[in-house]
């Protein structure tokens, strides 16, 4: 079993600072396992609301819940949005009887209520699957490939994390997005996921998708906004600045999960992976999920302007300017391009991550660094 410490850690702290902890991510990628180090699963505090039975307690959930001391765990707390309410009467107590951990899966409803209900009372923690300051040393390509999720990375075979994708890919198509609350039709949903995995790490244009599917660029957005909404899609906004300059004003995605890229690519082995045109496109969405995961900058962003100067992200940590190229290649230099973006965009640092080993300083402000490497970066591992 792998150990999650510094989720561990992170959780411990905010449950101390906060009487409601939210803990936000995809479904199955391991938020019941963490909850579980801190209250056992048969405990009398712990939720799964899910089940029919403990749901039915919820009817009334000040009655189910007023009376507890300690830890509380309430997993899959979107089902149930007539909780929040009840919690902020419970936040409020004096001395702090009981803690919150919510577990959810995220959905329109959940923000909602957490945003009116919960204000100044609740401290969100977003979670995703392994990342590689969690993984054994030495399997940062099986990360890439197989994806972040831990069923799918500790799956016994290639062939049975393949399997486990695409019934998750199944599942959430046909299940979990409409316990969700997104009114989308599972067929339409996926063909239109399938169809914007061409463009992951391109700017998207909801006019030309729309378009091809024949739906309207209303509705293209609208399925954007439910895989970005349930951490399938990461949309990276453009970062604009008064430099006089023509800027791309276009967000790109991203397939958050490369294993699920992969799955929605029809890519299976390492070997079809090296050879499929998305190469490139697939290791820089892997990589960008590392940084991020290793920084947690409150915003990132890309920088692109029509004059040729370009950074693949772009972020503040630590008050500090901080620029990313991704370059998979052998020996990355620095490029005429990145010496205007680092102009405009005024960095204190900026790194270029690529795949191989060896961490070097090509300038003052410009540091080669290798993607394992990424987390010490960023205060991890």
């Amino acid at each position: 079993m792998i150990q999650r410490n510094k989720y561990e850690a992170t959780i411990r702290t905010a449950l101390r600072r906060s009487p409601v902890v939210m803990l936000m991510g995809p479904r199955q990628c391991g938020k019941t396992s963490l909850a579980r180090q801190f209250l056992p699963e048969d405990s009398a505090n712990y939720f799964d609301l899910e089940r029919p039975l403990v749901a039915s307690l919820f009817e009334s959930p000040m009655t189910a819940l007023e009376r507890l001391r300690g830890l509380v765990v309430l997993d899959e707390a979107q089902l149930q949005p007539k909780i929040f309410p009840v919690l902020r009467v419970l936040a409020d107590r004096k001395g702090t009887p009981a803690r919150f951990l919510i577990l959810g899966s995220a959905s329109p409803e959940l923000g909602r209520q957490a945003a009116q209900s919960l204000a100044g009372r609740v401290e969100h923690i977003e979670i995703r699957g392994f990342d590689g300051r969690e993984t054994p040393p030495g399997s940062m390509e099986k990360l890439w490939l197989r994806g972040a999720f831990p069923r799918s990375f500790l799956a016994r075979s290639l062939k049975e994390s393949i399997a486990w994708r695409e019934n998750f890919i199944t599942t959430f198509l046909e299940r979990d997005l409409a316990n969700l609350g997104f009114g989308i039709s599972p067929r339409v949903m996926g063909r239109f996921w399938t169809m914007i995995s061409h463009y992951h790490g391109q700017t998207w244009n909801a006019t030309e998708v729309a378009a091809s599917m024949g739906i309207s660029q209303t509705s293209a957005r609208n399925y954007v906004d439910a895989l970005e909404q349930t951490f399938m899609v990461r949309r990276l906004q453009p970062y604009y600045i008064n430099v006089g300059k023509r800027l791309v004003k276009t967000p790109k995605l991203y397939i958050r999960d490369s294993g699920l890229f992969h799955s929605l690519q029809g890519i299976g082995t390492m070997g079809e992976l090296m050879r499929n045109p998305k190469l490139g496109a697939s290791w820089e969405g892997f990589a960008i999920e590392e940084v991020i995961t290793a920084f947690k900058p409150r915003e990132a962003y890309f920088y692109s302007a029509t004059s040729a100067a370009e950074l693949d992200l772009f972020f503040v940590h630590n008050s500090r300017r901080i620029g990313v190229e991704f370059k998979r290649m052998d020996a990355p230099t620095i490029t005429r391009s990145m010496h205007v973006a680092m102009e405009d965009l005024k960095l204190h640092k900026l790194y270029i991550v690529y795949p191989g080993s060896r961490r070097a300083k090509l300038s003052p402000k410009v540091e080669l660094v290798p993607l394992e490497e990424v987390h010490a970066l960023g205060g991890g591992k």
